[in-house]
């Protein structure tokens, strides 16, 4: 198998980029994809994103989470740096758990149409509560719509042990 041509690799620009500029506030814009080689099979995609940040929108105090995003892409995938600087950019954005979830969703599926995705925040805990929002999507009238239906019904029938955060 051969590595990527130019025409390929088309739009993404920020991957070997010398001087990375890091975005100071919400930005969908710097989220570039390239041409998925393989759009015949259906396979997952898998980000564990241990750092983000956002901040609470009532009381500027920074919130902490892992964020996990898992797709199964159709005919674009999301290239890793720019995501990257996506959910970096949210370190300044005032927003609660669960709509940093569901916009970050929204921007992917905006971005790739894929056939599903997920998205899964777990947040540390503020005020001994943690917050871990999960939200799905599965393109309309295909199977993975029903998989969302059946993976989001099913989400926490049996919760994952926590021993830390």
């Amino acid at each position: 198998m051969s590595g990527r041509s130019e025409k390929e690799l088309t739009g993404v620009t920020l991957l070997g980029a010398e001087k990375t500029k890091y975005p100071t506030d919400y930005d969908s814009s710097v989220l570039e994809y390239f041409i998925n080689k393989h759009p015949q099979r259906d396979y997952f995609v898998k980000f564990n994103c241990p750092e983000f940040t956002s901040l609470c929108p009532m009381t500027g105090q920074p919130d902490f989470a892992t964020i996990y995003i898992s797709y199964v892409p159709a005919e674009k995938l999301v290239e890793s740096k720019s995501l990257k600087l996506y959910l970096f950019s949210f370190r300044n954005h005032g927003d609660f758990h669960e709509d940093c979830i569901n916009i970050i969703m929204e921007d992917l599926i905006k971005l790739m149409s894929p056939k599903y995705i997920e998205v899964w925040g777990k947040f540390t805990p503020r005020g001994g509560i943690c917050i871990d929002p999960y939200c799905n999507y599965g393109k309309e009238l295909t199977e993975w719509a029903k998989v969302a239906k059946e993976r989001l019904y099913m989400h926490d029938v049996q919760p994952e042990k926590v021993y830390y955060r």
